[in-house]
């Protein structure tokens, strides 16, 4: 379980691929932290820490992980969000956030605020029930607020210190990203469907 609230931004070193999955070598502020079987959200993706050396930590994808999520795109020198899993005494900054990717989506408008940026993102409609305006989103596994919300879209606002600190640095229009949508939500929404069935 994670907050979307990160903690470093890390560096792949390192891809490569064996059958259907990818290992992935990360650098990263909190490598040496790091501990065999630990869960760690890259981009808002739960992997579990393989081995580590010194800064440095690997992690594999799977097919189903790779297929639901932009890891595929990752390439040597791509900037990824790190966050530790949340200690049950601790405040919750953010929202609850599993590391589970339900969809990716694609920024489609990037506005310079002069001082804060407004990102929009286009997903797929069949998720248009799990998006409220003012609402929980992670994106690439940060904490952010939908606003000016359609059918298959939504915009965020960035605060400067969120842009400087996370990887959302390097999405531009057309960048894929990885899209979980607020756990309450979900169940609600599943809740709801059941009754009505």
């Amino acid at each position: 379980m994670f907050t979307g609230i990160i903690e470093t931004i890390g560096t792949v070193e390192a891809i490569s691929q064996n059958g259907s999955n990818y290992s992935y070598q990360i650098r990263s502020a909190i490598g040496h932290e790091l501990k065999v079987d630990q869960s760690l959200a890259h981009e808002g993706v739960c992997l579990t820490v393989e081995a580590i050396e010194e800064n440095l930590h690997q992690v594999t994808a799977i097919a189903e992980t790779i297929s639901k999520t932009n890891l595929a795109q990752w390439k040597q020198g791509t900037k990824v969000n790190i966050e530790r899993c949340m200690v049950m005494n601790g405040r919750l900054d953010g929202h609850i956030v599993q590391g589970h990717v339900d969809c990716t989506a694609i920024c489609t408008n990037k506005i310079d605020r002069d001082g804060s940026w407004e990102y929009q993102f286009e997903f797929p409609e069949q998720f248009a029930p799990l998006v409220i305006e003012k609402g929980s989103i992670s994106v690439n596994g940060t904490s952010l607020t939908c606003f000016s919300i359609t059918n298959n879209s939504f915009q965020v606002a960035i605060i400067p210190y969120t842009y400087h600190h996370t990887s959302i640095q390097q999405v531009e229009v057309g960048s894929v990203v990885n899209i979980e949508f607020d756990l309450i939500g979900k169940y609600v929404h599943r809740s709801n469907n059941l009754i009505t069935q």
